[in-house]
């Protein structure tokens, strides 16, 4: 009976010890971004990120009354490179992008002219400023801010299934557009390191108060480093800061095309809109164009909005993805088009159950309101 006794003491002590060496410690996140290998370790996105600069810079050059744009030279921009913006582009965007009749084609066919919304036999050209296609898309937009999702985030949300160590985390946030100063500004005067890309439009919809989508992705970076760094007991943590990540990457996003509804809503109801508003408008409802359809076909283990969701988004803002667009009709007709964009934000709130309050903060450019 004794022995029975001190078999079964040794043994719970036993399990008692494993317990107690199997448990983990806490996880120490610390208030910076470790960037030591940040600069050796981003070269390619370096690159990928000033290609992408280059693209827009002589897109904009369209936006000139009389300013031709050349096909092959905008085709070259986005093929060249090491990697190119091609190479991380989704399939299904990268054949929207090249080849006849497709974006960058239609570009240059729509450069030089002048346009006017809804004239009958309209043709694309410089209304106020911007560049417009016959249809009234900004095809700008398409390019730039489509690209943020079907290559950067693409590209990123990618690296996010491999074994994320350093070199992989700092590549993310290349991808991001921001730096491991976390500036919260793409404000060049305000930071050594800006926020460029998607990292600015987050900036954009926080209020700096530390709880908003800029604070948030910059605290999953910073967890998933120290977990990185507390090593492989902590893969679980790393993948969930991760998973975080991709979540709040995509609310930005989306929250920026609840932004330029508003506006659009808001200059396109006033009585009287002048030309400067109807120009800024078709401007804003572009953005979100480009900001919804980037995503189109990007994996659905890397996003939670699906494909057949964003189409239906795309029918609202009367750019689906299968038929020639009508975006003119937000200007010509805007008593019976503008719903359409409230049924987005409401869409768009639902699916990523932003408050009633988020969706009004939403309105604002929290940089400019707050002047960093």
């Amino acid at each position: 009976m004794k022995y029975h006794f001190s078999t079964l003491f040794l043994t719970l002590f036993g399990i008692v010890l494993i317990s107690c060496e199997k448990e983990k410690t806490p996880l120490t996140i610390p208030s910076q971004y470790d960037g030591s290998a940040y600069l050796a370790n981003t070269t390619q996105e370096y690159t990928v990120r000033t290609q992408l600069d280059a693209l827009v810079t002589e897109i904009k050059k369209g936006r000139s009354s009389g300013a031709l744009l050349d096909y092959p030279t905008l085709l070259s921009l986005y093929q060249t490179g090491n990697p190119a913006l091609q190479t991380l582009a989704t399939s299904y965007y990268d054949s929207r992008l090249n080849g006849t009749g497709n974006w960058l084609d239609e570009l240059a066919k729509s450069s030089g002219g002048a346009y006017t919304p809804g004239a009958p036999s309209g043709q694309g050209g410089v209304f106020n400023g911007y560049l417009f296609d016959e249809n009234g898309l900004e095809m700008e937009q398409m390019v730039e801010k489509g690209l943020f999702g079907a290559a950067l985030y693409h590209e990123a949300a990618a690296l996010m299934h491999s074994n994320v160590g350093q070199p992989e985390l700092d590549r993310i946030i290349a991808l991001y557009g921001a730096h491991p100063d976390f500036p919260n500004t793409p404000t060049a005067a305000k930071a050594a390191n800006p926020d460029k890309n998607m990292a600015n439009y987050a900036a954009r919809r926080d209020k700096n108060d530390g709880a908003g989508l800029y604070s948030q992705i910059k605290q999953n970076f910073l967890t998933a480093q120290a977990a990185i760094k507390a090593g492989a007991d902590y893969n679980t943590e790393r993948d969930a800061a991760l998973a975080s990540l991709r979540l709040n990457w995509e609310k930005v996003n989306f929250a920026t095309v609840i932004n330029y509804c508003h506006s659009v809503v808001s200059k396109m109801s006033a009585t009287s809109p002048t030309d400067s508003d109807k120009a800024a408008s078709l401007h804003a409802y572009g953005e979100c164009v480009g900001f919804v359809h980037g995503w189109r076909n990007i994996p659905q283990a890397d996003k939670k909005i699906t494909d057949a969701e964003i189409d239906e988004i795309l029918i609202l803002l009367n750019a689906p993805y299968s038929a020639t667009p009508t975006s003119y009709k937000f200007i010509t007709d805007p008593l019976n088009e503008l719903p359409k964009l409230t049924q987005v934000i409401q869409k768009l709130k639902n699916l990523y159950e932003f408050t009633d309050q988020e969706v009004e903060d939403f309105r604002k450019n929290w940089v400019a309101e707050q002047g960093r």
